[in-house]
């Protein structure tokens, strides 16, 4: 039986009401009707539940205030749609800030919008047939969803029968939608395109390919009513009143690059973090091991948020009574990158990181820390100095939390070995960073889990808290697909050398933070010479334009787009060496100018490095925006500078 909009739309209306929303006739609460909830058209709050509300949360704060509140909330004075969203939200999340006489004395408090510790204290509304009226046009989106009042979400709907709609026109409707009736949208905090198969949610500033699927109800089994009914698992999953406003609290962030960017948690972000922090709170108790357990997401899959959105709901709970949490990574590079993913999330956080530059600035920061706080280090920075035998307790407080992320070598190293240099028993970083903290709770982050030995990473850290493999990223379209073809440019190595090769790599970077001095050890240089040879690089350069050229050949023959090419390479210079030989190859790929052309080098770097480096090194933004350039064909990395990109199709070379 064929479903058309209408029925599709009741279908949903139906679901919602299971789900303990109260339904509306937009018709019916219309201006100048008799039951109306609105004066005028081009209002989009309900201001009589939205004051009723307030009066109900907010019993000691006088009228007078409260009505400055809700001038406040209807009426942002900000220039740009999403800046006046942002605003709402903190609004939203922490309250609304008035000032008010009371005995002669000017007061000061929080008037709040939204109850989220009793999710039955707020009405949970959804309305059709609810008619904005715009600049240009009268608009009616298809449901709209209010909480105390508040328009927090838009379901935007398409005709299941009509094969000739997909859920694409329903996100091209949204953005007409934004640009006629943008007051509907400083309110918003969810956006939903769906027919009666297909169903993604998405932020105010995502792009179409930023909207993605909700795959689960409950948080463990995928598709629970089939791949054919994903509306109604999102609507289930997602819209439970109780997962709603956690989401709303907790799962939302925004971003500043170029612009202001409003981010909202996926479904394995979302489930990923609630099962995190039970475990934490179950590895804090005094009785336990103090293991809170892996996170295994594969690359790409938006990790370095999901830290970030763990870290604010970690820090925020009440029951962790204003913990520390101390993120560690094993190199610079990795710390810089989380910290500044931290640091734009500081308002998710309520907290504003900060970074140990030094050994004893780590030390200074957390010795006897009484409470608060997210730290960065690197685990480098937990070795002794010259005088010392055991690393110093920094504090025995027990909600302290550990992140560690990608739970690489150098997060193993509890028990002692022989050190090969001086015939000594040594212990690695992460016995001198249990001696820290010896009372603090330990998770670890990871998209590449190691199990080798004594390096195993629940051994450390304990069990698999979530699973988010290669596999399923790819059909959620978080990832693209890999698809490996072995073209190997040998290296010229006498056959004495080659037994122990990886045995003095692996020697030269044990201790290291992958600094420049490090990279200067003779064993590692000779390495990298041999790697970068003139002649390999020559012959990886003509091999790459011939299969490069073929393959865009080819798939401008299909709907796939031309695609893409990464090159990871063991060094900065073997970067540079390679661009230049593809650029003798291929002379207008180059350009001075680093929006144009179609071939770049990423690489961190700085002016006190060589010349040949010079016309590589960009500042960040700039770095950025490169990385996000769809004009860009081809990208270098150095290894260091590895980021994941995805595209239509992506060719990578190492």
């Amino acid at each position: 039986m064929k479903v058309n909009e209408e029925q599709f739309e009741n279908h949903l209306l139906g679901i919602l009401a299971e789900l303990g929303y109260v339904y509306e006739n937009g018709y019916e609460i219309a201006p100048d009707t008799e039951r109306a909830e609105r004066k005028d058209y081009r209002e989009v709050v309900l201001l009589g539940r939205l004051r009723e509300k307030l009066t109900t949360f907010n019993p000691n704060i006088p009228a007078a205030a409260l009505d400055d509140a809700i001038s406040q909330i209807t009426r942002p004075n900000f220039p740009s749609l999403i800046q006046s969203n942002r605003e709402f939200h903190r609004q939203l999340r922490d309250g609304v800030k008035v000032q008010y006489q009371e005995d002669g004395e000017t007061k000061a408090d929080f008037v709040r919008i939204i109850d989220f510790e009793n999710v039955d204290a707020n009405e949970f509304l959804a309305v059709n047939q609810f008619s904005i009226r715009g600049a240009k046009s009268t608009k009616r989106p298809d449901i709209i969803i209010f909480i105390n009042g508040l328009p927090i979400a838009v379901l935007e709907l398409k005709n299941p029968a009509d094969k000739n709609t997909t859920i694409y026109d329903s996100y091209k409707q949204l953005q007409t939608y934004k640009e006629e009736i943008s007051d509907l949208f400083i309110f918003n905090e969810l956006l939903v395109i769906a027919d009666m198969r297909e169903a993604r949610v998405g932020s105010l500033t995502a792009d179409y390919e930023r909207f993605g699927l909700w795959r689960t109800i409950d948080g463990v089994k995928l598709d629970p009513l089939g791949e054919s009914r994903e509306t109604e698992t999102l609507i289930r999953g997602l819209f439970r009143r109780v997962v709603l406003l956690e989401y709303i609290r907790d799962f939302v962030l925004f971003e500043e690059e170029k612009e202001t960017i409003k981010k909202i948690a996926a479904y394995h972000q979302f489930h990923l973090v609630r099962k995190a922090f039970a475990k934490t709170l179950e590895a804090t108790l005094p009785e336990e091991e103090g293991k809170i357990g892996v996170a295994w997401h594969t690359q790409g899959s938006g990790k370095s948020i999901s830290m970030a959105f763990y870290a604010g709901k970690v820090i925020t709970a009440p029951e962790m009574k204003n913990p520390t949490i101390i993120v560690v990574t094993d190199r610079n590079d990795l710390d810089g990158q989380l910290f500044g993913t931290f640091s734009q999330a500081k308002e998710l956080m309520r907290e504003t990181p900060k970074q140990a530059e030094t050994r004893q600035e780590l030390r200074d920061l957390l010795a006897n820390r009484p409470s608060g706080g997210i730290i960065f280090t690197t685990i480098q920075k937990f070795s002794l100095f010259d005088d010392e035998v055991k690393f110093p307790t920094l504090t025995d407080r027990s909600n302290i939390v550990v992140i560690a992320d990608e739970a690489h070598r150098t997060q193993y190293g509890l028990n002692p070995v022989i050190d090969q240099k001086t015939g000594k028993m040594k212990y690695g970083f992460a016995h001198h960073l249990h001696d820290a903290f010896p009372n603090a709770s330990f998770i670890a982050f990871t998209g590449t889990p190691i199990s080798m030995l004594e390096r195993d990473t629940q051994a450390v850290f304990g069990t698999y808290i979530d699973i988010y493999d290669m596999k399923q990223a790819q059909e959620d379209g978080a990832t693209v697909p890999i698809l490996y073809e072995n073209r190997l440019a040998k290296l010229e190595l006498s056959p004495n050398e080659t037994p122990t090769l990886d045995e003095q790599v692996e020697e030269l970077t044990e201790d290291d933070e992958e600094s420049e001095r490090a990279r200067s050890h003779s064993r590692w240089a000779t390495l990298e010479k041999v790697v970068g040879a003139e002649q390999r690089l020559k012959k990886i350069a003509a091999d790459f334009v011939k299969h490069f050229e073929t393959r865009q050949t080819e798939m401008s023959k299909t709907n796939a787009g031309p695609g893409k090419a990464m090159f990871v390479c063991m060094g900065r210079d073997i970067c540079v060496r390679l661009y230049d030989e593809i650029v003798a190859l291929r002379p207008e790929w180059h350009d001075d100018d680093p929006t144009k052309g179609v071939l770049k080098v990423i690489m961190t770097g700085s002016s006190s490095d060589k010349q040949s480096l010079q016309p590589h090194i960009y500042p960040k933004l700039v770095k950025k925006d490169l990385e996000k350039d769809l004009r860009i064909r081809t990208m270098i990395f150095s290894s260091q500078s590895f980021v994941t990109c995805g595209s239509p199709a992506l060719t990578l070379r190492a």
